[in-house]
C-alpha cells in the first residue's frame, strides 16, 4: 500500500540495493498455508501485530474463521482468506493470484501446511503415500514456484518452508513423513543456494521444528501395519502427542526472527537440537537408538 498518501492503491516497493534487505513486516503481505490452527495461525497473529497485512489458507474452514477472530483487534491490516487444498496445483496458483488482486503485492509465503501418517514401508498404501507427498512436497513446492515470480517483483522478499527435525532424522513407521520433510529440505536449500545467486532481494528458510504442541498427532492417519512391529496404533498417537512440548507461539516467533536474521536454518525445540546434534555425530548409529526408543515406547 502506498506509504505517503491515503489513496490506498496497491504498488510494489522495489529496493535500491538488490541483497536481501528485509528489516521488519509493517506494511509488507503475508501468505500462510495451513493458517487455520497451531504454527500458521501464531504467524497470523505476530504478524498483524507488526502491521502485516495477511493472506490466509487452509483446508478448515472453520479453523481458518477462528484465525480470524483473533485478528479483529488489527484493524489496520487487509486479511483475506481462502479454503485451500494444497495439494491442488491450480488451486494454489489461483490462489497467488488473487493475493496480489486483493493485496497489490506478496512479500512473503509460508508454506506451513503438513500431515503425519504412521505405518510401516511394507504396509503404507499407494494411496496414503500420494496423500502425504502430495501435501507435505507438492504442497511447498506449488507454494513456492506459484509466488516466487510474484515475490521476486518486490526485491524484498521470503519464502520460508516448514520441514521437521524428521527432514534431519529418519525415524520406524515414519517412512512417508520422513520423505517429504527431507525432500523440502532439499528443495529449500537449492532454491536458497539459487537465490543468493541471482541477489534478486529475495531469500528461504528451511524450518526443522521438533515437537510443536499442534494437532497435527491427533489428525494424524496411523495404519494397523504398525502391529507387525508389536505396536498399538492408538497408543502411538498418544505417545506421539506427548512429545509435543514447545508452544506454537514460541516456534512462530523463532520464525519470524529467523527470516529477519536472514538465516538458512532453523531448528526449534531442545529435541530438534539435540537429535540434530546426534546425529552429526552418529550418522548411522543414531538408527540403532531410534529402533531401541522405539520399543521402549509400545
Amino acid at each position: 500500500r502506498c506509504l505517503n498518501c491515503t489513496c490506498n492503491e496497491p504498488t510494489v516497493q522495489i529496493s535500491k540495493n538488490k541483497g536481501w534487505t528485509m528489516k521488519n513486516f509493517k506494511n509488507k503481505v503475508a501468505a500462510i498455508t495451513g493458517a487455520g490452527s497451531g504454527i500458521g495461525q501464531q504467524l497470523a497473529i505476530l504478524l498483524a501485530k507488526q502491521g502485516c497485512h495477511l493472506s490466509l489458507s487452509d483446508i478448515n474452514e472453520k479453523g481458518l474463521q477462528q484465525t480470524v477472530e483473533l485478528l479483529k483487534p488489527y484493524s489496520n491490516i487487509t486479511v483475506t482468506t481462502k479454503k485451500l487444498d494444497v495439494s491442488d496445483r491450480e488451486a494454489v496458483k489461483q490462489w497467488a493470484q488473487e493475493t496480489v488482486q486483493d493485496h497489490g503485492s506478496v512479500n512473503l509465503i509460508f508454506n506451513n501446511a503438513g500431515v503425519a501418517l504412521g505405518s510401516t514401508v511394507e504396509g503404507a498404501t499407494y494411496e496414503d503415500l500420494e496423500w502425504i507427498v502430495g501435501i507435505n512436497f507438492w504442497g511447498v513446492v506449488y507454494g513456492t514456484k506459484e509466488f516466487l515470480p510474484f515475490i521476486k517483483q518486490t526485491q524484498d522478499g521470503h519464502i520460508i518452508n516448514i520441514s521437521s527435525l524428521f527432514g534431519l532424522t529418519a525415524q520406524p513407521t515414519q517412512s512417508g513423513y520422513n520423505a517429504t520433510k527431507f525432500a523440502v529440505r532439499g528443495f529449500t536449500e537449492s532454491l536458497r543456494q539459487e537465490l543468493d545467486i541471482e541477489k534478486s532481494g529475495v531469500s528461504s528458510l528451511c524450518v526443522h521444528p521438533g515437537g510443536i504442541r499442534t494437532n497435527i498427532a491427533k489428525a494424524a492417519k496411523m495404519s494397523d501395519s504398525l502391529t507387525s512391529l508389536g505396536m498399538d496404533p492408538t497408543k502411538s498417537i498418544q505417545n506421539f502427542d506427548k512429545l509435543l512440548r514447545t508452544p506454537p507461539e514460541e516456534a512462530a516467533r523463532q520464525i519470524l526472527d529467523a527470516v529477519l536474521k536472514n538465516k538458512r536454518r532453523l531448528l526449534i525445540g531442545s529435541d530438534a537440537k539435540i537429535l540434530d546434534a546426534f546425529q552429526r555425530l552418529f550418522p548411522t548409529g543414531y538408527q540403532r537408538a531410534s529402533t531401541i526408543v522405539t520399543k521402549l515406547m509400545k
